[in-house]
């Protein structure tokens, strides 16, 4: 490895903390296009899964990865069921901005 340093754990947080910063500006700065507000929601349980990973493996013990992988499941679901509400309420409105989402209330 001539010099290279292993990866650690402390590698794994701080990449997760880079994508859930991402995600959450994403959320708070882009309230315009609800795909990109979906896309920073993957973003940041993604941040989740990869430290539900790193301590599974830091610490040798399968549940963290067990986890992951229901994390995964419930993200494949809500971007199949809020992609499919978004194509639905786009062919009724014939936009998919936030702010005409508002005028669903009542």
């Amino acid at each position: 490895m001539s010099g290279l340093e292993q990866v650690g754990v402390g590698h794994f947080l701080v990449l997760s903390a880079i994508l859930l910063v991402l995600g959450v500006f994403g959320i708070f700065l882009n309230r315009k296009n609800i795909i990109v507000i979906m896309m920073s929601i993957e973003l940041i349980l993604l941040a989740v899964n990869l430290n539900l990973v790193a301590f599974s493996a830091a610490l040798g013990d399968l549940a963290g990865q067990v986890m992951a992988m229901f994390v995964l499941t419930v993200a494949a679901a809500e971007a199949a069921i809020g992609l499919a509400i978004v194509v639905v309420y786009f062919r009724n409105r014939g936009s998919i901005q936030v702010e005409d989402v508002n005028l669903m209330k009542g």
